[in-house]
Parts: structure tokens; C-alpha cells; sequence
């Protein structure tokens, strides 16, 4: 009688993600860029809320229109986008919430463009971190 050699009883496990979802959370700005997603959409909302807030409005000017709508559409195509839109539409994202930020300083009432600064520090570094990775 001749013996059979031990195989192991050890499989490996399917995955239960795609390749291309996988390899997406490798990349070291994956966690950065979704960060600043879920950031400006917590930010946006609260810029919504105080837009239409019945008991003290605030002045609708071009800087509370700008933080109520582009951060979330952009910092979303940066976050989920391949790396060629993600990189321009992380910049252009940088540059919205510096001027909408930037740009509630002056103005009175708008104390909630505080909460875009995480957002925007967070995108900062997601999109060097993006840029410094290849195509």
C-alpha cells in the first residue's frame, strides 16, 4: 500500500469584492478621499439646514450657494472616480471650499462654514496623496 501525501484541509476563502474594489482600498488615499466625501456631505447639510432655517435665515449670497451645493459633487468623483478625474476634480474640489470658505469669513451669519475646514484639510491631503500615486 502506497500513501497518498497529506493535503491540507485549508482553502482559501473566495472574495467577497470585486479585484478592482480591492485594489481601490489599497491605495493609500482611498481612506482620505472618502473621509473628505463623507465631511463635505456632513458639512453641506448642515449648510442646507441653515439656509432654509425659517427662524434665522441667512443672506443667500454666492458663498452660502457655493458651500450648499458643489462640495458633495465634487469631493464624490474624488473619492470614487479613477485617479485621472479623481486628481482634477480634487483640485477644483481644494479650490471650492478655499473660496467658499475663504469667502464666509466676511461675511456675518455664516458661522457654519466652519465645519468645510475638515472637509477641506482632509481633501488636501487625500489629493496629494492621490497625485503622488501612478495612473
Amino acid at each position: 500500500m502506497t500513501t497518498q501525501p497529506s493535503v491540507p484541509s485549508q482553502t482559501t476563502p473566495a472574495l467577497l469584492i470585486s479585484p478592482r474594489v480591492a485594489k481601490r482600498s489599497t491605495v493609500p488615499s482611498w481612506p482620505w478621499r472618502r473621509g473628505a466625501m463623507l465631511l463635505a456631505g456632513a458639512a453641506q447639510i448642515i449648510a442646507i439646514s441653515a439656509i432654509i432655517n425659517t427662524s434665522n435665515p441667512v443672506p443667500t449670497t454666492w458663498v452660502p450657494l457655493l458651500l450648499a451645493i458643489a462640495p458633495v459633487l465634487l469631493a464624490v468623483p474624488t473619492a470614487l472616480a479613477p485617479a485621472r478625474i479623481g486628481r482634477l476634480t480634487g483640485i477644483a474640489g481644494i479650490a471650492v471650499l478655499l473660496a467658499g470658505t475663504v469667502g464666509a469669513i466676511g461675511q456675518s451669519g455664516l458661522q457654519y462654514a466652519i465645519f468645510f475646514v475638515p472637509a477641506l484639510v482632509v481633501l488636501i491631503v487625500g489629493t496629494i496623496k492621490l497625485w503622488r500615486e501612478p495612473l
